[in-house]
């Protein structure tokens, strides 16, 4: 095991910045995901640290060793790919052991390592089985048993369930949960599922733009995101976002207005400033919700209705007369998530109210987060 620590890593390609200054360190033993959109770094980020690539600029210590120019091969690090790349014409055995042959040790090693590996992610009496007789979710237990039997100081995992099913990745996110308690070792993970960040993860590092934006549990990146670009990241579906402005009493728009301390909020009067509130933290005014702090009622306007089983969202518009326009901005709409059980109807008005305690105010021009939650 291993702590990672990334100082200033910086990685460009001509006039492309996919890692931009780059301040990590993680933990010995820790879980930590990095999530952004597609293009945003992670990837690169990750390959710095197996030494696929190398950085333009700045230093990478695993452990106490800086590894900055050093070949995979003397990194301690083992990779798991989206790609799970099995030799066909080897039999899961001999795929396990495939790196361990390579590196000449003796056959009892070898033995012992592939049957602790196998023991550790379920495949005992699978040994002699091929690549095409195998589930997915079976293969990709194969990759990380490859991994395992390195007995690396880092795991390096980019994206390793993409390719399979939703129900297998379920299946297998608990999997890695349990092959992390077990091994107690350094893991790196990096996906753009937010449901695989938030419930593996002991944090979440939110990058874009190949910027680190946040390193935080995974719940204080949800509850307390540090700018507009988590709030609206982190959480499935996203925040919504209304813009205005901070007056004497408070936010003002042009649909919306809550009235909190500004002086308390470090808030400048007349500065332009977006609130963010979550589909969940959105009621119906009349209904029976236990809200700890209810805002004014707001007129609002049913537009889409998704039944989601366990839930129901509602879009609604904000719109005095609740026209529907093609070109209308985000903050003329609000995404409520409402209980299965009420009956609610599309193209109605209704009144809403929101929860001012889990309210977040954030600068418009920097996107940096003033507050959360306004008493």
């Amino acid at each position: 095991m291993a702590d990672v620590q990334l100082e200033h890593i910086t990685k460009r390609y001509e006039d492309v910045t996919a890692v931009d200054d780059m301040n990590l360190e993680i933990e010995d033993g820790e879980f930590v995901t990095f999530v952004g959109p597609s293009g945003c770094g992670k990837s690169t980020t990750m390959e710095t640290i197996a030494g696929l690539t190398l950085p333009t600029e700045g230093t990478i210590r695993i452990g106490d060793r800086e590894v900055t120019n050093l070949p995979p091969k003397d990194r301690g690090v083992s990779m798991v790919f989206q790609n799970i790349a099995l030799f066909p014409h080897m039999d899961v055995y001999d795929n396990i052991s495939f790196g361990l042959r390579l590196r000449k040790y003796d056959q009892a090693e070898i033995d012992r390592r592939v049957e602790n590996a196998a023991e550790v992610v379920q495949l005992e009496g699978m040994m002699d089985r091929m690549p095409d007789e195998m589930s997915g979710g079976q293969r990709q237990r194969v990759a990380i048993a490859r991994a395992i039997v390195r007995n690396p100081d880092v795991f390096l995992m980019d994206e390793p369930l993409a390719n399979l099913d939703a129900k297998l990745r379920v299946h297998m996110r608990t999997e890695l949960q349990r092959l992390h308690k077990q091994l107690d070792t350094t893991i790196i993970y990096v996906t753009h599922d937010q449901a695989e960040a938030m419930t593996m993860s002991d944090r979440i590092a939110v990058i874009n733009a190949g910027q680190l934006q946040q390193i935080d549990p995974p719940l204080v990146c949800y509850n307390e995101p540090d700018n507009l670009f988590v709030a609206g990241f982190i959480g499935s579906p996203s925040m919504n976002f209304i813009e205005g402005e901070v007056t004497e009493s408070g936010f003002t728009s042009d649909h919306v207005d809550i009235d909190f301390d500004v002086g308390a909020h470090e808030a400048a009067v007349g500065e332009e400033v977006t609130l963010g509130v979550r589909p969940e933290d959105v009621y119906i005014a009349d209904s029976d919700a236990t809200i700890e702090d209810r805002s004014g009622r707001f007129p609002a306007y049913t537009d889409v209705i998704e039944p989601m089983g366990n839930e129901i969202f509602v879009y609604l518009k904000l719109d005095e007369e609740g026209e529907v326009r093609l070109d209308e901005q985000a903050d003329d709409q609000v995404l409520m998530s409402v209980d299965p059980d009420i009956a609610i109807d599309e193209e109605h008005r209704i009144d809403v109210v929101f929860d001012r305690s889990k309210l977040h105010l954030f600068e418009t021009a920097s996107g940096e987060a003033i507050s959360h939650g306004f008493d």
